[in-house]
C-alpha cells in the first residue's frame, strides 16, 4: 500500500508575493502535490517576517524580491541575520547577476525566474528542501552562453598560480557559500577567508565574485 503524506510529512512551504493571482496559482501548484504544503502566505516581507519570528514554522520560504513595505532581499538578510530556520528561495522576474549574487550572499538557497515551467519550480523546492543550492535552468543557460563575457580573456598559461587553500576556497564560493559558512566549513576565521577571496579577485583581476566565478569556470578552476 502506498504510503499518504500526512501534514507533517510534507514539505512547508510560505509564499511571499505581492500579486495576488499569482500567489493563488502558487499555492493551488504546491497543494496539489502528494509531498508539500503552503502553511503561510503574506503580501510583503515584513508581514512573512513577522509570522515567522512569531514561531510559524516553514521549511521553504519562496519570495519575490520587489515587495512593499520591506523588499525580498532585506527580508532575506533579517532571517539570516536572527538565524531562523528557514531555507529561501527568490522568485523574481529580475535575474541580473548582481540580484542572483546578492540573494545567495544573504543566505538564499534557491533562484527561480517567474518564466519557468511549473515542473522546475516544484523540483527547485525538492532540492532546496534537502539543502542543496538550485538555481533555475534559464538562468544556467544565459550564464553559460556569456561566460566569456564580462572577464577578460586571458590564456590558460597566464592563470595565477592559487594555492591549495585559495583552490578549496574558490570552489566553496562557486557553490555559492558566504564567508561565514566557509569559515565554519573549513575551520578558518571569518577574516582570513575574506582575506582569501580578496585575493582571489585581485589575481584574477574580477571586479566581483559573479566575475570570479565565471573566470574560474572558464579557465578549469572549479569542478
Amino acid at each position: 500500500m502506498n504510503h499518504i503524506n500526512t501534514a507533517d510529512d510534507k514539505i512547508k512551504v510560505m509564499l511571499v508575493e505581492d500579486h495576488h493571482v499569482l500567489r493563488d496559482g502558487l499555492r493551488m501548484l504546491i497543494n496539489a502535490q502528494n509531498d508539500m504544503i503552503v502553511v503561510a502566505e503574506a503580501g510583503d516581507g515584513a508581514a512573512a517576517l513577522s509570522l515567522l519570528q512569531g514561531g510559524l514554522q516553514a521549511e521553504i520560504l519562496i519570495s519575490d524580491l520587489n515587495l512593499p513595505i520591506m523588499d525580498g532581499l532585506t527580508l532575506f538578510d533579517n532571517l539570516s541575520k536572527e538565524n531562523l530556520p528557514v531555507k529561501s528561495i527568490a522568485f523574481s522576474m529580475l535575474n541580473s547577476e548582481k540580484h542572483i549574487e546578492q540573494a545567495f550572499q544573504l543566505g538564499c538557497y534557491g533562484y527561480l525566474t517567474k518564466s519557468i515551467e511549473s515542473d522546475e519550480l516544484l523540483f527547485g523546492i525538492r532540492q532546496v528542501s534537502l539543502g542543496k543550492k538550485y538555481i533555475c535552468s534559464d538562468i544556467v543557460d544565459a550564464v553559460t552562453q556569456n561566460l566569456h563575457k564580462g572577464i577578460e580573456e586571458i590564456a590558460i598559461e597566464d592563470v595565477p598560480d592559487l594555492s591549495d587553500r585559495e583552490r578549496e576556497i574558490l570552489e566553496l564560493i562557486s557553490n555559492g557559500m558566504t564567508n561565514m559558512q566557509i569559515s565554519d566549513q573549513i575551520f578558518l576565521s571569518k577574516r582570513t577567508v575574506e582575506g582569501h577571496r580578496q585575493s582571489l579577485l585581485e589575481k584574477t583581476g574580477s571586479r566581483n565574485t559573479a566575475v570570479l566565478i565565471k573566470y574560474a569556470v572558464v579557465h578549469g578552476l572549479v569542478r
